[in-house]
């Protein structure tokens, strides 16, 4: 069965975006990038909300067209590109880019999608992740901890009814100081 796995980078006080949703603090560099790609290129489906997909569709269809682009980038523009997506969004009209569009987050829909076949599902957006959360979907958290400290901005978890137990599945240091943190929920299908 397939897993949902949550995808995110933050920073050491825990925050996904600073005061202004400004991501300029990602230390995001060859290495990473390319960690990232190997992470993406076998997933069978990226799960968006409106706004992570509006972002990604304003930058990566065409990122690799620029000769000066680094290889990893131009790697991950075709990636994103190819790869399924679904959208999540209750105002989008049309998306391009090999990508549905669903209204609401229906947990029985969900757990259809895991059943089948090809690689795992990544979910990505703060506000889904949370819908997500809150339907008890979430497999498998891979959770990037950049060395900054915020101080203020938007917390990725908020508050939430009930325990969710986790074991520690991997962690990776990266030459940039960012940390990966990869957990897997107690008893979820696929944790290794």
């Amino acid at each position: 069965m397939r897993k949902i796995v949550l995808s995110m980078s933050v920073s050491l006080d825990g925050f996904f975006e600073g005061p202004d949703r400004e991501i300029d603090w990602h230390l995001v560099d060859d290495e990473l990038h390319r960690h990232f790609n190997e992470q993406c290129g076998v997933m069978g489906a990226f799960l968006e909300g409106r706004v992570t997909h509006e972002l990604m569709a304003a930058f990566w269809p065409t990122a690799d067209a620029d000769p000066t682009a680094p290889e990893p980038v131009a790697e991950f523009a075709a990636l994103w590109r190819d790869m399924p997506k679904i959208v999540f969004s209750r105002t989008l009209e049309r998306a391009d880019w090999n990508t549905e569009i669903r209204r609401e987050v229906v947990a029985e829909e969900i757990r259809a999608l895991k059943e089948q076949p090809g690689g795992d599902l990544a979910v990505g957006g703060a506000e889904l992740a949370a819908e997500f959360r809150r339907l008890d979907l979430i497999d498998e958290y891979r959770i990037y901890v950049h060395p900054v400290l915020l101080g203020r901005g938007r917390a990725l978890f908020g508050p939430a009814d009930g325990l969710v137990g986790l074991s520690l599945l991997e962690t990776r240091a990266f030459g940039s100081g960012v940390v990966l943190l990869r957990y897997g929920r107690s008893g979820a299908c696929g944790a290794d």
